[in-house]
């Protein structure tokens, strides 16, 4: 497999792993106990898939910006729409 595809599956697998997390979180008080695991629970995970594919840790940046825009993203799918 190469170095592409791998880091594509990676960030692929980063960001769709934190959609659930990010509506999870918006429901959360900021800052709570559930905040904080909605917010760090992908992180073993990523870890885990870099690792086993063996990808190099300058992705690492590559793989947290994924993981946050998915967070996001998923916390937009919770939020109440402005104006009606």
């Amino acid at each position: 497999m190469t170095t592409e595809a791998k880091l594509f599956i990676l960030v692929a697998a980063a960001f769709i792993m934190n959609l659930p997390l990010g509506y999870l979180r918006q429901g959360a008080r900021k800052f709570s106990f559930n905040w904080f695991l909605f917010v760090h629970l992908s992180i073993p995970f990523i870890i885990a898939i870099r690792i086993s594919m063996g990808v190099s840790n300058w992705f690492i940046p590559l793989s947290v910006g994924s993981a946050v825009v998915g967070q996001l993203a998923g916390g937009r799918f919770r939020r109440p729409q402005a104006g009606g």
